[in-house]
């Protein structure tokens, strides 16, 4: 009998963690189609490109939940809500020099829920005189049709 108790919770593990994340592959989702999702995520992450390197801070602002719970964490520093991530980004890079151009690749995507995912990606400025770069790690919900970021860490190479 302990044997029969211990081989079905084996089982019910398997079952549980089978279903945490959804890929191409599982075809045990047949109500969400992955691509579907990686497309509009990676679009919301495009669009922030196109608005970083049009100095337009609030356009990029726009791909983050503008909420009190948002979390960004970079530079050893994690900052909490939209309003004070959105004040951060101004005061740090207020003029285009600063800004530089925005180059995001090499995105992951994981889609852990229909209304959840984890990103992984590569970033880097270049700026005259440097080309500071590194990782970022995102969350992101669906919120409606909208994928928004509710937690970004950025981390730097240099």
């Amino acid at each position: 009998m302990r044997l029969i108790t211990i081989a079905l919770a084996a089982i019910s593990v398997q079952v549980m963690l089978s279903g945490c994340a959804v890929t191409p592959d599982t075809p045990h989702v047949s109500h969400v189609s992955f691509e579907a999702e990686e497309a509009s995520i990676l679009a919301v992450l495009k669009q922030q490109d196109v608005s970083w390197n049009a100095g337009d801070i609030d356009g990029f602002m726009a791909s983050y939940q503008n909420s009190p719970d948002l979390r960004f964490a970079s530079g050893g520093t994690v900052t909490r809500g939209w309003a004070a991530t959105n004040e951060r980004y101004h005061a740090r890079y207020n003029s285009p020099a600063k800004m530089g151009r925005l180059t995001t690749h090499d995105q992951e995507v994981v889609l852990l829920a229909p209304d959840a995912a984890v990103v992984h990606g590569r970033w880097k400025l270049e700026r005259t005189g440097d080309t500071p770069s590194g990782l970022y790690t995102l969350v992101m919900r669906k919120f409606g049709d909208d994928w928004r970021i509710v937690s970004d860490t950025t981390t730097s190479a240099d």
